[in-house]
């Protein structure tokens, strides 16, 4: 989950959190009019890059996109075989009301049937001090799951089709010169040109100097990208032969810029009736899970869940799956701390010399960030802006 769902599940469970300044989000669902006939290369193949491909796709505008691992979908990767429904290894929830979905669409003529679901407010929450599991109804919030599906799914089944083909994989990108007036991008493999570039890479890529600039980004742009701190971050998902959990427990952290670490129901509403438990942590919440090996990891959840839960996890256990986003060659961590300073992050969002745009979690306008939706709205301001819409 991102801010706003543990804001929102730490308050209805007692706990306290910070608030973060924020400025009006984007949003509106229509395109405008095309000004721009020029061609853009788009870095990365993530929620961001792939939307925003689609809707240069909608204003027909060419494009294409520079992928460095072998698939799309970046963060919001699944797993279709580990049990009857897809288990989400990266994004999860819907963090605003499931209308975002046809906004990401923006097409009235296509029919979405993917179903999501909120929580019942009668479901039971918990939080483990440590040493006292304390239970009580989770309460409303706005936040949603997908039903029998993913972000990863719904991606491929609206956004992908039209555009796979415009997709190059593989292509791991070193440098982006933007002093002329085209821009260069030079892979491991071979050069491409185009007017304009919209960079989708996950913040950590260019904090870690994956990418040369030229001429360098401006000091603030670089100085953003350097002092933002992102998360590590990892999801486990353990099936068990019976459910002796509730729907969410939480593990206070303090502070909270440090991380965030839950377990939780991740079969519920789910039209199966297996039992999976899965665990979301980021910054410290990681610890020690990354640093264990897969013997080890499920030894230490069972030992942490028995503690617990009177014991019932060990002879229930079936299977687990991880996923270490840190370990990722093309994440190297999960998002954007939540008590992020916001005119940084509106910093990170910002074009620079008409040339060289910026799309994803990360690249926002300050109000909100690290979760699908917000790196779909930047997609669709990094597109306005360079159509002149």
């Amino acid at each position: 989950m991102n801010r706003r769902d543990f804001i929102k599940l730490s308050q209805l469970l007692g706990l306290a959190l910070p608030a973060t300044p924020l400025l009006s989000a984007c949003g509106g669902n229509q395109l405008r009019s095309d000004d721009f006939t020029g061609s853009v290369l788009i870095i990365g193949a993530g929620p961001a890059g792939l939307l925003a491909g689609y809707l240069l796709q909608q204003r027909g505008i060419a494009f294409q996109i520079l992928e460095a691992s072998s698939r799309y979908g970046g963060r919001i990767k699944r797993s279709a075989d580990f049990v009857d429904f897809p288990v989400p290894l990266g994004a999860e929830w819907i963090h605003v009301n499931a209308d975002i979905l046809p906004e990401i669409v923006n097409d009235d003529a296509v029919s979405i049937d993917t179903q999501t679901a909120q929580y019942d407010p009668n479901a039971i929450g918990a939080v483990y001090d440590g040493d006292d599991l304390t239970t009580s109804p989770v309460g409303t919030f706005v936040d949603s799951k997908f039903i029998n599906s993913t972000w990863f799914d719904f991606y491929d089944q609206y956004i992908v089709p039209s555009i796979e083909s415009l997709i190059s994989y593989n292509q791991i990108v070193e440098s982006i010169d933007y002093a002329g007036d085209q821009v260069t991008v030079q892979t491991q493999n071979q050069s491409y040109t185009a007017d304009r570039v919209i960079v989708a890479v996950p913040v950590k890529m260019l904090q870690n100097g994956a990418i040369a600039f030229t001429p360098p980004l401006p000091s603030s742009k670089q100085s953003a990208i350097d002092d933002v701190t992102v998360w590590d971050g990892c999801k486990a998902f353990i099936e068990f032969k019976e459910a002796f959990y509730p729907t969410f427990v939480d593990f206070p952290i303090s502070p909270a810029s440090a991380g965030q670490k839950l377990y939780y129901d991740a079969a519920y509403g789910q039209n199966s009736a297996r039992k999976v438990l899965g665990l979301f942590a980021v910054g410290t919440g990681t610890l020690p899970y990354v640093e264990l090996s897969d013997e080890d990891l499920i030894t230490y959840m069972l030992n942490e869940l028995d503690e617990i839960f009177d014991g019932e996890a060990t002879p229930n256990y079936v299977q687990h799956i991880f996923q270490n986003w840190n370990a990722e060659p093309f994440a190297n961590g999960a998002y954007i701390m939540d008590e992020e300073d916001w005119r940084r992050v509106r910093t990170l969002g910002e074009s620079v010399n008409g040339r060289l745009y910026f799309a994803g979690d990360a690249y926002t306008d300050g109000s909100d960030w690290s979760s699908v939706h917000t790196a779909a709205r930047s997609a669709r301001k990094a597109v306005d802006d360079i159509s002149g819409g």
